[in-house]
């Protein structure tokens, strides 16, 4: 069997690989989804995406599915609930962060129709080609990115410095960072 060439920051492990192959890049357009990756690139900060990965699934039961209007709604009881759960990253910034960019995201929903409309905005409604040779050559920001923070730092968002809102863009196919020799970057160009 030939082995498809990839991106080399998800070769070895097949949790990166399957991610890798099946969503990172891919444009995404489902506000809950959405809701959903912005609040896992939160979780990533200072770890391994790798890490928030492996704890995606209990992340998706324990957040309802990442339901915004169900989690704007938690109240302490539940949040001391997730903060003594090992199944997620305990962290209780981190974890009041997705509660209150809940909140946000429904305002956001309310002003602009949907989520997607505001976010995808940043780049004019389109997914903007990377065109790198190599890993090395992505950016950690870029000028999008840095406007996207700026605005949903504005609006109150936690947790959305330019760095994760760059690597949120790349998640949900807002920029195509595969580099060209890896076989998903013609087909997602």
């Amino acid at each position: 069997m030939i082995e498809k060439s990839r991106c080399t920051w998800c070769i070895g492990n097949p949790l990166d690989e399957e991610y890798h192959d099946n969503e990172w890049g891919v444009p995404l357009h489902d506000d809950q989804r959405l809701f959903e990756m912005l609040s896992l690139e939160g979780m990533q900060a200072g770890l391994s995406w790798n890490t928030v990965l492996k704890k995606r699934a209990h992340y998706n039961k324990v957040f309802e599915n990442f339901d915004p209007k169900l989690v704007s709604q938690y109240k302490q009881e539940k949040i001391d609930e997730l903060l003594g759960d090992p199944g997620i990253i305990r962290n209780k910034l981190k974890v009041n962060s997705i509660i209150n960019n809940a909140k946000l995201f429904l305002k956001v929903q309310e002003e602009f129709g949907s989520f997607d409309k505001y976010i995808w905005q940043f780049t004019g409604y389109k997914t903007l080609q990377g065109k790198r040779k190599l890993d090395s050559e992505v950016p950690a920001t870029s000028d999008e990115s840095d406007l996207m923070s700026k605005d949903l730092k504005k609006r109150g968002f936690k947790f959305v410095g330019s760095t994760i809102c760059y690597a949120y863009m790349q998640g949900i196919g807002m920029v195509n960072d595969h580099t060209i020799a890896c076989y998903r970057y013609s087909e997602l160009s």
